[in-house]
């Protein structure tokens, strides 16, 4: 059977999944990554283990599949994490950094403090905040080994340059467009962006279509030398192609360890509100447009959550909230400050409207709600600016498998969402891009018309405004400015 192998290199897994000219998934393989933490707001990854856990991946995918003929690889990847490598031997110049790492929060604030974010918003769409990589790209410089060809990138341009034996340095359009050094109008890498980072754009890959020829192969186990590399896109931006919402107004949801709400656009729109607009894929030289927004907290307050209860794991905790009625205290996740629509560095984890009545179940109700409202945020942003109607709307990631976490987004937002069983929808679009490069699907009406295993969850009443103004009462806490106390 032929089948596209499509890599799907996240945060804390790097998964690998067949998929067969008909849509489905015919095999799966993952390999967890592993992350760190050297200090209070730094998180960064190996490069070397990260592309260990590919390999495993795939080999743990391609050995719990049938007889398959891979007739291309296609790529997705966590966004805005970025790295440095020796453009000769390959060696790694610096550790991946991570897109929820903050130590480049001061270098931000200075590029604000000197009047940078108009410009650098006009270009890139997107704010001067510490998860984007622009001052991450200056901070790998700043300490890489003197007198050595450097080579920056993000994920996919990593993978890239291992997979095909260093030969190619290259990234997709949409990957790009979250680097803070492209010019979204222009599609093209900018003197002017570099100049404001102090990054030479030289040292950065080749942007290319999110469905094009990556090159081939070569010594990646399991695989024969010479299969073509045919796709590489954002995994939030994969998920998007892989529920098929092409039309404007079409959208997704991805949970994860924060969360991704991205809506197809007609057309470029500059970004207000405190969210982005970005490349959601580039097909024949071509970008499609989308607003995104960014919220860096998002289930993995939940096993954290499930830890402080003494709760065996995030299901129990999930279990438990479901037996409160949403009308206990307020919890807000900004365990590293708050993304989309907010971007505020400075705003702190905590709980509001604690009393001695309140129980366990509302403690944990209070974390899982916490989810949907930073959703209905963004999409009460987004619905602002666009002037458009919201059209169908996609969840997936783990926790969009979760009836009752979904419900609680579906009464929020007061629209229905698509639940759809596969968990792999970037993997799926990754693959459906690199399908499409081949011939194995003509167009994206042929891609939409796949078959998609869907449940579709509609609004239920609910007391909106009461919960509503529990939850701006503790994002106004959450956000107030720490003043020191008398003498100190």
């Amino acid at each position: 059977m032929r089948a596209i192998l499509a890599i799907d290199q996240g945060t804390t897994n790097s998964k690998a999944v067949l998929v067969s000219e008909k849509g489905e998934v015919l095999a799966r393989g993952a390999a967890p990554v592993g992350i760190s933490y050297p200090k209070p707001g730094w998180v960064e990854q190996d490069p070397s283990r990260l592309y260990a856990s590919v390999c495993e991946a795939i080999d743990a995918c391609l050995n719990s599949a049938a007889d398959v003929t891979v007739e291309a690889i296609a790529i997705s990847n966590q966004r805005e994490s970025v790295t440095a490598w020796d453009a000769e031997t390959g060696e790694s110049l610096g550790p991946v950094l991570s897109w929820q790492c903050r130590r480049t929060a001061p270098d931000c604030e200075r590029l604000i403090a000197e009047g940078r974010l108009e410009r650098v918003q006009a270009l890139t769409g997107l704010p001067l905040d510490p998860m984007f990589p622009g001052s991450k790209f200056r901070w790998l410089l700043d300490r890489a080994p003197k007198g050595r060809p450097i080579r920056l990138g993000t994920i996919d341009s990593w993978l890239i340059h291992c997979l095909t034996g260093g030969r190619l340095h290259a990234c997709d359009a949409s990957n790009a467009a979250r680097s803070q050094l492209f010019d979204l109008q222009a599609q093209t890498w900018s003197a002017d962006l570099g100049e404001i980072f102090g990054v030479d754009i030289s040292l950065l890959p080749k942007v290319m279509d999110s469905s094009a020829d990556f090159g081939t192969t070569l010594g990646l186990p399991g695989i024969p030398d010479g299969t073509p590399i045919r796709a590489a896109i954002g995994d939030s931006h994969a998920a998007l192609f892989g529920h098929g919402a092409f039309k404007p107004g079409d959208g997704k949801v991805t949970f994860g360890t924060g969360s991704s709400v991205m809506t197809t656009l007609p057309s470029f729109i500059a970004p207000r509100n405190g969210i982005t607009t970005t490349v959601a894929w580039r097909i024949g030289g071509k970008p499609t447009f989308a607003f995104e927004g960014n919220i860096l907290v998002s289930a993995a307050s939940l096993p954290w959550m499930a830890g402080i209860l003494g709760l065996p794991d995030v299901a129990s905790l999930v279990d438990l909230a479901a037996t409160a009625e949403a009308n206990g205290p307020g919890f807000v996740p900004a365990f590293v400050g708050l993304g989309a629509p907010y971007w505020n560095s400075d705003a702190r984890a905590l709980f509001s409207q604690i009393n001695f009545s309140t129980t366990r179940a509302q403690m944990a109700r209070s974390v899982t709600d916490s989810i949907a409202f930073q959703v209905h945020d963004v999409i009460r942003a987004m619905r602002a600016q666009s002037g458009g109607e919201l059209g169908a709307l996609y969840v997936d990631g783990g926790p969009s498998q979760n009836r009752f976490l979904m419900q609680c987004v579906s009464n929020l937002i007061e629209h229905a969402v698509i639940q759809c069983e596969a968990p792999e929808a970037s993997a799926l679009g990754a693959a459906y891009l690199a399908g499409l490069s081949l011939g194995l699907w003509r167009d994206l009406e042929v891609i939409a018309a796949l078959p998609r295993s869907t449940q579709t969850i509609a609004p239920e009443a609910a007391d909106r405004a009461t919960l509503l103004n529990t939850w701006n009462d503790a994002l106004s806490r959450s956000t107030l400015a720490l003043t020191p106390a008398k003498g100190e």
